[in-house]
């Protein structure tokens, strides 16, 4: 098994097996778009045989790999092999140290013996070999040969060191557009990867794209991805080519990271490649089947995003070929943009299926609303509240405006949803807007929109809530507080239905139904020049007046059981019972904050309730105006001391018994003479 090799960026980071190959292919190749070196090379040797005597000439290229020099290029008649091996104490001189070997006779010459015998068999008496280098790359070496014995003289050994330059320059030079042309080709490969990759968030497409786009780089016989699946701990196998690859592995097929190739890479977290002896010796039911189908050696791609290993993309072959090192580099590049497509359309997977849950819950909360601001929470059955629920019934159906009048605090809003909900623009939504709670430099803005600009502090567009409440309903709440000035506005859109918003002459129309609701007398308002009387008009259309708790005592009761019971539910509290007694006392309240006042005092009294039995700080309820104020700000303490003092005076002094304070207040007799003490209430204090 093999680790990957380091990327090549520049000439300087070649191997030297590698400039050996690409130098030899330039020699090979026929004349292209770039110079080709064998017509360059013949020119040189014209130019140095005019100044340098020679019967024989070649230039070899260095080949680590083989610890040889391969003959590329030849002038002259001879016998001598095409490839040299690179010994220490000859050509190793030349290519090691740099330096020069000159032999003047061959017949006396005592070193370098393995050069002089191939002189010899050439028939040459005589020979110069220098390296050919640059200052980054050692490339080869250059050699003459003579068949006469003598040395070279000062002139001949310039020219030759000079031509040896000249050559390696042209060499490198040759090379140097070569890396470009296959630099240029990659990235124009990996663009090509990137663009179809990046335009696919489908998982299963995604597949067979990294298949189409890999053959186009190596021949491989089939194409997987393996994806980690950290529930089984295994690798989930998808295999991307057709036909009978598949039969290697089903889609999702999930194998233990120990029993298949592509699961030790994963581990490692480093591309390798596993021959037919690999494939034996991991001994799986996953490896066997691929033995049986012909596989014989698998690379293996790690895939990893910001240090996060999500699977490996492996390549199986039905022979022993392992590829280049060009094709790893490649690879392994195509294996990181994968990862990023895999990231990508694993993303895209989860969003959908959070937005389709989110779409889900929508619908689910939607219903919950529903259900809460129907008639189902409209609580109550007396008289002055079914003559509302009728006229409820009779509005929401026309697209008519409606205008809900009633006092603070008796449910105006749920009413106004009641009407939505029972309506044709149930579907559409539900939008409020309380008049009195915006400013009025912003209500403008709040209720019509704003362009980018339009004001100080208006860095961006706004949708105004008419143009949300489209196809729905829009419910301004507190009605009677718009300025003047916005008022003949929102008659526009009653009567046209269309507007512009602040800073734009673009005329917006909308399909809006207006329910409205004021605890103001608007005709009052009208005759004091307040509002205008034909926006009142037109907002009067269908007046609906909801009565005030005090016209419709009779629902008390189902009132404070509802809501002991949806404050008990959420405050996980068991509240089973509420004393008569307190029902009747707030059947007497004149309940000046109508049901609001209500449901908070209600929620007071279960947070003070102890136990099983409703209790309820009704003190509150019988002190003046200015007292009442001044108690708000005390203690509960304070509260629940004033009621069991006036529950007590109520009894007589009696604790125990039917009609005991005990019994009054819902407790327990050792429970009320426990708070009793802790409270400091002594029996002159109830007994006067």
């Amino acid at each position: 098994m093999q680790s990957s090799v380091q990327r090549h960026t520049d000439i300087t980071s070649y191997r030297l097996d590698d400039l050996f190959r690409c130098c030899r292919d330039l020699f090979t190749a026929p004349a292209n778009g770039h110079a080709n070196l064998r017509a360059v090379f013949s020119e040189l040797r014209n130019r140095l045989g005019q100044n340098l005597h020679f019967d024989y000439l070649s230039f070899a290229l260095h080949d680590p790999t083989r610890h040889n020099v391969t003959v590329v290029f030849e002038v002259g008649e001879s016998q001598l092999p095409q490839e040299i091996p690179v010994m220490d104490f000859s050509l190793g001189v030349v290519l090691h140290q740099q330096r020069a070997i000159e032999v003047e006779d061959v017949q006396s010459e005592k070193q370098f013996l393995d050069l002089v015998a191939l002189a010899e068999k050439g028939g040459f008496r005589s020979f110069r070999i220098v390296p050919l280098s640059t200052d980054r790359n050692h490339l080869g070496v250059l050699g003459v040969a003579r068949r006469l014995p003598g040395p070279f003289s000062a002139e001949d050994i310039r020219n030759l060191e000079h031509a040896a330059q000249l050559t390696a320059l042209v060499l490198e030079n040759a090379l140097m557009a070569e890396v470009l042309i296959r630099e240029k080709t990659r990235l124009e490969m990996l663009l090509d990867v990137n663009t179809t990759l990046s335009s696919s968030l489908d998982m299963h497409k995604l597949f067979g794209e990294v298949s189409e786009l890999i053959r186009r780089v190596v021949c491989q016989d089939f194409t997987h991805l393996a994806l980690y699946d950290k529930i089984h701990d295994a690798m989930n196998f998808y295999v991307v080519d057709s036909g009978n690859a598949a039969a290697v592995a089903t889609p999702e097929c999930m194998v233990p990271l120990s029993e298949s190739p592509a699961g030790i890479a994963y581990r490692r977290g480093e591309m390798m490649h596993f021959t037919k002896n690999d494939l034996e010796v991991i001994g799986s039911s996953y490896t066997q089947k691929l033995l049986d189908f012909g596989v014989r050696s698998i690379s293996c791609f790690p895939l990893t995003i910001s240090r996060r290993k999500l699977g490996v993309l492996g390549l199986a072959s039905l022979g022993d070929s392992v590829p280049s090192e060009d094709d790893l580099v490649l690879l392994t590049q195509i294996a990181a943009q994968v990862a990023i497509a895999v990231d990508n359309a694993r993303s895209h997977d989860e969003i959908a299926k959070l937005k389709d849950k989110l779409s889900k819950e929508k619908l689910y909360l939607e219903d919950e609303i529903r259900s809460q601001h129907n008639f189902g929470e409209v609580v109550g059955n007396s008289p002055a509240l079914c003559q509302v629920l009728k006229q409820v019934e009779i509005a929401a159906p026309s697209n008519a405006t409606v205008l809900v009048l009633g006092e603070t605090g008796t449910g105006k809003e749920l009413v106004a949803r009641a009407v939505h909900r029972l309506s044709s623009r149930r579907e559409g939504n539900f939008i409020k807007l309380n008049c009195a709670a915006i400013p009025t430099g912003l209500l403008e803005s709040e209720l019509f929109g704003h362009e980018r600009g339009a004001f100080t502090g208006a860095i961006s567009q706004k949708m105004g809530r008419l143009e949300l409440a489209d196809k729905g309903t829009l419910f301004l709440d507190e009605i009677g507080e718009i300025p003047m000035e916005l008022q003949p506005k929102l008659l526009r859109v009653l009567q046209d239905h269309e507007f512009e918003r602040l800073g734009s002459v673009r005329t917006i129309r909308v399909n809006v139904r207006l329910i409205a609701a004021t605890n103001r007398d608007l005709a009052e308002a009208v005759d004091r020049r307040e509002f205008r009387s034909d926006l009142y008009y037109r907002l009067n259309v269908f007046p609906i007046r909801l009565p005030a708790l005090r016209e419709r005592l009779g629902d008390i009761p189902l009132l404070v059981r509802y809501f002991v019971q949806k404050f008990a539910r959420r405050m996980g509290k068991n509240i089973e019972s509420i004393p008569v007694e307190i029902i009747r006392e707030l059947e007497r309240w004149h309940w000046p904050g109508n049901i609001r006042e209500l449901e908070n005092f209600m929620e007071r009294s279960v947070i003070l309730t102890q136990g099983p039995v409703m209790f309820a700080p009704m003190a509150e309820l019988h002190v003046s105006a200015p007292d009442r104020n001044r108690r708000l700000g005390n203690t509960l303490e304070d509260v629940e001391r004033d009621y069991i003092l006036r529950s007590l005076r109520e009894s007589g002094g009696v604790i125990a018994g039917i009609h005991g304070a005990a019994a009054r207040l819902g407790m327990k007799r050792t429970t009320l003479q426990s708070r009793m003490q802790k409270l400091r209430i002594t029996r002159e204090e109830y007994e006067t």
